[in-house]
């Protein structure tokens, strides 16, 4: 289902440029812009994963940079039978991650710092869990790959605007800038609903489960997604507003509301999300998972203060994540 989705925004893609191509430029425009959807869905099987790291300012990280966040990935992937992801940091306060990458064989999981600096170790173990649960179920084809095509329409907005504002008629006005000004209002909230329509929320509560089966302990991403989605509300993500159309891609909605973040929201309610989890934990019961070789306890229901390792230090040292 997510190669038939993926096959379906690529063609939409090619189909959409197409005919915006011979809008603005005839029949050599719809030939121009033929050649160029081709070279773009091309380039966003293979490079999307790229895109969506380099547009939140990712960084690669070894085992010698972020021991124990790396040894953490590794032994959750371990416990979900999947090959080691790259493992990329963001420097944002807001905590918050994502995972990326074609199949499994060429995942990458990317964290934010403040994911690592806010969360306990075992809410950190449980948000990459459900990460790599987003590799496991292959949805990260799908997720990438729409938000390179959400880009590239309201890229192709803003050309036709541009394009359109410098061509005037014999009375002066812009006719051709005034289309293109109605373009790049209509094509934003159609990127949106089009990125609505290729990424099915349910994929969040499956994530989710699945997760929870991969940490052993579905009440640590319980925990985080409460402490996170507080978070989220206070903390703005500037390289998520500046490209809203990746926003599906993280476990949290990144955006803050405003203005047409809403057209871009793509997740379930985060109490929801919880109840699932509690009640997942009620079937699985007291499980004492392990994680690198060291046991951690499930956070209490009344949110206690606990022990936060490495993950916690007074004063602030620069952590795992080097």
């Amino acid at each position: 289902m997510n190669f038939f989705r993926t096959a379906l925004l690529l063609a939409f893609l090619t189909g959409l440029f197409v005919v915006i191509g011979g809008a603005i430029g005839g029949q050599s425009g719809m030939l121009i812009a033929f050649v160029i959807a081709l070279g773009m869905n091309f380039f966003s099987y293979w490079n999307s994963d790229k895109i969506a790291l380099a547009m939140n300012g990712a960084r690669e990280v070894n085992e010698r940079e972020a021991p124990d966040f790396y040894r953490m990935i590794r032994q959750l992937a371990e416990n979900a039978q999947l090959p080691m992801p790259r493992v990329y940091l963001i420097d944002a306060d807001q905590p918050n991650a994502f995972a990326t990458g074609r199949n499994p064989e060429h995942a990458a999981v990317a964290a934010t710092t403040g994911l690592l600096n806010r969360l306990s170790q075992e809410e950190v173990a449980g948000v990459m869990a459900h990460e790599l649960a987003h590799v496991k179920n292959r949805d990260t084809l799908t997720m990438t790959i729409a938000a390179t095509i959400g880009g590239a329409i309201s890229m192709l907005a803003n050309f036709a605007f541009f394009f359109g504002a410098g061509s005037r008629d014999g009375e002066g006005r812009g006719i051709l800038g005034i289309a293109g000004t109605i373009l790049m209002l209509l094509l934003a909230p159609f990127a949106a609903m089009l990125i609505q329509m290729a990424i099915s929320r349910s994929r969040e509560y499956e994530a989710d489960k699945q997760g929870a089966y991969i940490s052993g302990q579905p009440l640590w991403l319980a925990s985080a997604l409460r402490n996170m989605s507080n978070a989220a509300e206070e903390i703005p993500y500037e390289a998520a507003e500046a490209n809203p159309s990746t926003a599906h891609m993280f476990i949290i909605n990144p955006l803050t509301g405003q203005g047409m973040d809403n057209l871009f929201s793509t997740h379930p309610n985060t109490e929801n999300r919880i109840a699932q989890l509690e009640k997942i934990a009620q079937e699985m019961g007291d499980s004492g998972a392990v994680i690198g070789g060291t046991s951690f306890n499930t956070p209490s229901s009344d949110h206690e203060t606990r022990e936060r390792g490495p993950w916690d230090r007074d004063p602030p040292e620069r952590g795992p994540w080097g």
